[in-house]
């Protein structure tokens, strides 16, 4: 009786609804686990942790570390070596187990490193002084100290409160910082920019025959006139940065020992033990911020990933631009108007197993075909006058675009036919009937009705597209760009440059840094920002998607 029912039940099928329910649900599980150790691992580095003190006896010598504790963990004693114990401590629990500490005791300019570990063995206490000082450096890493005083072109500033009185001048400097920023980068970038146009433009005349008195004469004038323009921006540039020398700042580190350090190679200063928690967040949602929409300092492990950010997106798009025309093209060629036979079959078996290819050799290819040969050829005929150094003969992001655009093409050929076979026969029939040709009822009927096809081939590109790595790294990603692919100078979008990539950026950070405690907390927040980027472009796409299908539903019906 028993085996009936069991063999009835396997039979109905209940059995395997179940396990595929269970394994989508493990599915859903680990992913979103995954998701959610990246997010608390990623995002808990932006908050302003307690700075520690350390104090620690050995043999009559006294020692004090200042440090934010990262992580702890109990390690047997018989596992340490190396470490001094004094006589007449007691080492250890009751199971012979020490607590040791991962610490962060920033100064890597006097320290040498910015990371050790520490032992609970002859420390004698623990505290969390709230006068502790934490500094972001544009270099160096993080400072920890105690603020004795703060100086101007050298004088003592007295009859102030210290604190209040470094956090205004900071606030003056990061101002004349951006200011410089703005015309180092802004005006003087756009000159210089304008000044190299001038001189390629005149090498060209000089190629072609072309460098007459006139135009000699006039480009001088414009080289004059950019360069008078240039030397009063230079003016304003050396001002600021007169301004900006004029604060420093002494304090005292853990070892007793006073430093100088001047403002302007501070970027933000806080006293996280004396921070309430609603101080706290602020200070996070500022810091997130900043990590979004700064660029990267000191081998890409400070500062932010604005850069790779901009340049995924702007590559995802490009990339789109380019698949979307030449996959439905080919698609409908094949669904449309090729003649179904064995030529046919074979050239979507071939499409399909392009769909396998490794994605390193579309970027050898990209890098052959597109970068030396078409980028090659296209120096020699639209840019002789830079050579021998190349504009389009080199790595660049419309290169990248190509190549993803190659790679992700037989994903939208694949998904366009799918959805023009599921296209009644009926309707091509009707129209045709009624005397539209057979390029106005591909037009007006079945594109439309296909499109949602298109999106999703499209939600499929994008996701394969904007986590690739190998072969950005053959045609045009770099670890940092000098300038974005987009700014104010014409043409406006230079396809002609190398850009940052979020994929690349994990890349770099997790496995060519080599201060490796520091970068490991900015793999998991540039993880998690990808991660977000691919999930937001591909619901614009699916949201375009349910629109177009709820548009042509009743064609359909």
């Amino acid at each position: 009786m028993i085996n009936q029912q069991t063999k009835a039940w396997f039979k109905s099928g209940t059995p395997w609804i179940w396990l595929n329910a269970g394994a989508i649900a493990i599915a859903l599980v680990a992913v979103f686990g995954l998701l959610l150790l990246i997010l608390f691992r990623g995002m808990s580095h932006f908050w302003p942790a307690n700075v520690e003190a350390f104090h620690y006896q050995n043999n009559e010598n006294n020692l004090t570390v200042i440090a934010e504790i990262i992580e702890s963990e109990t390690v047997p004693l018989e596992a340490l070596h190396n470490i001094e114990i004094s006589d007449n401590t007691d080492v250890g629990d009751e199971y012979g187990n020490v607590t040791r500490y991962l610490v962060k005791t920033g100064n890597r300019d006097i320290l040498g490193s910015d990371f050790r570990w520490l032992y609970d063995i002859d420390l004698l206490d623990r505290e969390q002084p709230e006068n502790i000082m934490a500094l972001e450096r544009i270099e160096w890493g993080n400072f920890y100290g105690y603020l004795n005083a703060v100086y101007e072109n050298g004088n003592l500033v007295t009859d102030k409160e210290v604190w209040p009185e470094f956090i205004d001048r900071l606030n003056r400097t990061n101002d004349i910082r951006d200011q410089i920023l703005q015309l180092e980068q802004g005006d003087i970038g756009a000159i210089n920019y304008q000044l190299e146009r001038l001189r390629l433009k005149e090498k060209r005349l000089q190629l072609d025959n072309k460098l007459t008195d006139a135009a000699i004469k006039e480009l001088e004038e414009q080289r004059n006139n950019l360069n008078q323009e240039y030397g009063v921006l230079l003016q304003q540039t050396q001002k600021l940065y007169q301004q900006i020398n004029r604060d420093s700042i002494k304090a005292t580190v853990m070892d007793g020992s006073e430093v100088t350090i001047p403002l302007e190679k501070i970027v933000k200063a806080w006293q996280p033990n004396k921070m309430s928690t609603l101080n706290k967040v602020g200070y996070y949602l500022h810091t997130l911020w900043a990590f979004i929409t700064e660029d990267p300092r000191e081998a890409n492990t400070e500062g932010g990933i604005f850069p790779a950010i901009f340049g995924t997106v702007l590559m995802v798009m490009l990339m789109a631009v380019l698949v979307t025309p030449f996959g439905v093209v080919a698609a409908v060629y094949l669904r449309e108007y090729a003649k179904q036979g064995v030529l046919t079959q074979i050239i979507r078996i071939t499409v399909n197993n392009l769909a396998g290819v490794p994605s390193i050799v579309y970027g050898i290819f990209g890098l052959g075909f597109f970068v030396y040969f078409l980028g090659g050829n296209i120096d020699a005929l639209f840019y002789p006058e830079a050579l021998p150094s190349p504009t389009f003969g080199t790595p660049g992001l419309l290169w990248s675009s190509l190549t993803l655009a190659l790679l992700t093409l037989p994903v939208v050929i694949v998904a366009t036919e799918e959805g023009l076979s599921r296209i009644p026969r009926s309707l091509r029939e009707g129209s045709l009937g009624l005397g539209a040709t057979k390029a106005e009822t591909l037009w007006r009927i079945v594109l439309p009705m296909a499109s949602p096809a298109i999106m999703t081939g499209l939600i499929l590109a994008v996701a394969r597209a904007a986590g690739e790595v190998a072969p950005l790294m053959l045609v045009g990603v770099v670890k940092l760009a000098p300038t974005l692919p987009l700014d104010g100078n014409f043409p406006f979008l230079h396809l002609d440059r190398k850009f940052m990539h979020l994929g690349f950026h994990i890349y770099d950070v997790g496995f060519q840094s080599p201060n490796v405690e520091a970068a490991r907390p900015l793999v998991y927040a540039t993880s998690f920002l990808l991660v977000v980027v691919i999930v937001t472009l591909n619901l614009t796409a699916i949201n375009l998607r349910n629109k177009l299908r709820e548009k042509y539903r009743a064609l359909d019906g």
